[in-house]
């Protein structure tokens, strides 16, 4: 007996270490960030004290970078008491006279990770997010699911419902849609981007903690739009694969001009799990090679494109035509991204080659120079639409509209190619040459400026892209590319204007040049030239030559005395 007892007061204080180890206690203070280390088998128990009597429900939202984390009601995680996400969120409603209440976060993968979270008060005159849910699992859901793909990233959530007290039963949902039910609130989406370049857990963490509430959210994020009780409750954005975005949605109420925040929620477009093309290593080797080439011809074409003129239009016909192929192939097959740039890039050689003899072949300066507009064109109406232009809801509800507006612009671009040619094709050879640098520049160091055309790529490809909202980062980064582009693109320009300015609008056509020689050697019987054979009978000759036996040295004639 008391051996047992010596045994069990050994073992209590290895058991107290267990526990104390398999749980961790963390107290929140409302409005106040925690970070928190999860670690495998580990079970967190958030406290949240002091709460104030004026407080009718509350908000737990936890965020990691990339590692999923479950959020519980209870010690053991069941369906429709729990979540697991990146970005997960509980509300909670209070009781009357509670000042305190334990929720529990549980890592559900074998790795530990950090992550920081939250604790928002909110009144009873607060609208309640996600009260009114009936297609997640949580009956009440303050979360926001995201789902993104290369061309678009959707975000979805619960409506939400009128607020009430503490202990009081809650509005009905869909009895009415009266003005004192849930259908007068409305919702507003709102977007934060995250430091250019920057994948680190520091930068997300501090980003996050920048706009977790509502003030915070309006003060330094962006409202991208609107809806009312009536719409549907999602949103759709283009997709930046390697840029973070924090998405979130403040509900109000416009009779009592009062809100509250949904759990918000970050992407960055990419895995952080995948080794071949995760965001650690976004790029592909054969995208940087293409783009390399792409930005050291459009540098030639920028400084010396109207000097070397078939040089110009071959990296011109390249371009156009590997730009449509890649679209082709890619809508019509499901070959892998590689193997279509491959494609693409050979089908572009022969392009800019049929465009080099078209214009050897019959001289026609004016018809290269249309393709020359369309491309400047094309890069003009590209970066109008790039602009919150783009962005009117008059263009993305309407396909037909935006691409009539595009192609009115890319046509109307040659137009003035007819009237000042030279001009014309210098201008093109210089935005378009700059252009291809910064293009060049992305694939190393991301910049917003290579979505000018990227956004016109996805709708080509994507047949819903134009419900997206295509807002991109306007960081430092950005305006140094901007920088670039316009000092090499005025700098190439002014260049070649004074370098060209004494010499032809344009060179010669080569066959032409040839023609008119042959016929001059037909008819100036002076030319010495005119005299010589023709080339069949010179190369005829010249075998034989080869050919022929070579007749000793020596005299075969007798010495006449």
């Amino acid at each position: 007996m008391f051996r047992g007892i010596c045994f069990l007061l050994l073992l209590l204080p290895l058991m107290y270490e267990v526990q104390a180890q398999g749980e961790n206690r963390v107290v929140f203070l409302p409005g106040t960030f925690q970070n928190v280390s999860i670690s495998q088998n580990e079970t967190v128990q958030a406290v949240v004290s002091r709460i104030p009597a004026d407080v009718a429900f509350v908000t737990l939202q936890f965020h990691s970078q990339h590692r999923n984390a479950t959020l519980s009601y209870t010690r053991i995680p069941t369906l429709g008491l729990s979540l697991t996400a990146v970005d997960s969120g509980l509300l909670s409603a209070l009781q009357p006279g509670q000042t305190s209440l334990s929720l529990f976060l549980f890592s559900p993968d074998s790795d530990t990770f950090a992550a920081t979270g939250v604790i928002l008060p909110y009144s009873s005159m607060d609208p309640v997010p996600g009260a009114c849910n009936i297609e997640f699992n949580l009956d009440i859901d303050p979360n926001i699911y995201i789902h993104y793909n290369l061309y678009e990233t959707t975000i979805r959530f619960a409506p939400a419902n009128l607020g009430y007290g503490r202990g009081e039963t809650p509005p009905a949902c869909d009895t009415s849609t009266a003005t004192n039910t849930r259908w007068r609130l409305q919702y507003d989406i709102y977007q934060y981007f995250l430091p250019e370049n920057d994948l680190s857990e520091r930068s997300l963490f501090s980003s996050i903690q920048a706009v977790a509430d509502i003030r915070d959210m309006t003060e330094n994020g962006r409202r991208v739009m609107t809806l009312s009780s009536a719409d549907m409750s999602m949103a759709v954005f283009s997709s930046i694969p390697g840029q973070g975005v924090i998405y979130s949605v403040i509900v109000r109420d416009p009779a009592l001009n009062t809100s509250a925040s949904y759990v918000p929620v970050h992407t960055y477009a990419c895995s952080f799990d995948s080794t071949l093309d995760g965001c650690q290593t976004l790029g592909k080797i054969s995208t940087k090679v293409f783009f390399t080439i792409i930005g050291l011809a459009g540098l030639f074409v920028c400084f010396f494109g109207h000097r070397f003129f078939k040089c110009e239009l071959f990296c011109m016909g390249f371009s156009f035509t590997a730009f449509f192929f890649f679209v082709l192939i890619t809508r019509t097959t499901e070959l892998d991204y590689d193997i279509r740039l491959a494609l693409s890039a050979m089908i572009g050689v022969v392009g800019g080659v049929l465009l080099v003899m078209s214009w050897w072949r019959f001289g026609s300066v004016m018809l290269c120079i249309v393709v020359v507009g369309l491309m400047l064109g094309f890069l003009i109406a590209s970066t109008v639409l790039f602009t919150p232009l783009g962005d009117l809801d008059i263009f993305r509800r309407s396909d037909a509209v935006f691409w009539v507006t595009f192609c009115s612009i890319m046509i109307i671009t040659p137009l003035f190619f007819v009237r000042w040619p030279r001009e014309g094709n210098i201008t093109s050879c210089g935005f378009i040459g700059a252009y291809a640098v910064i293009l060049a520049v992305n694939a190393y160091i991301y910049t917003s400026l290579s979505y000018i055309t990227l956004n016109i790529l996805k709708r080509f490809l994507n047949n819903n892209f134009s419900t997206a909202f295509s807002d991109v980062p306007f960081q430092i980064i950005d305006y140094v590319m901007i920088t670039v582009w316009v000092v090499l693109g005025v700098c190439g320009i002014v260049l070649q204007l004074y370098r060209e300015r004494s010499r032809p609008f344009f060179p010669p056509s080569p066959y032409l040049m040839w023609l008119q020689e042959r016929e001059r050697r037909k008819t100036n019987v002076l030319d010495p030239s005119h005299h010589f054979p023709p080339l069949p009978n010179r190369l005829l000759s010249r075998v034989r030559q080869l050919t022929k036996r070579m007749e000793p040295a020596g005299e075969h004639t007798p010495l006449l005395l």
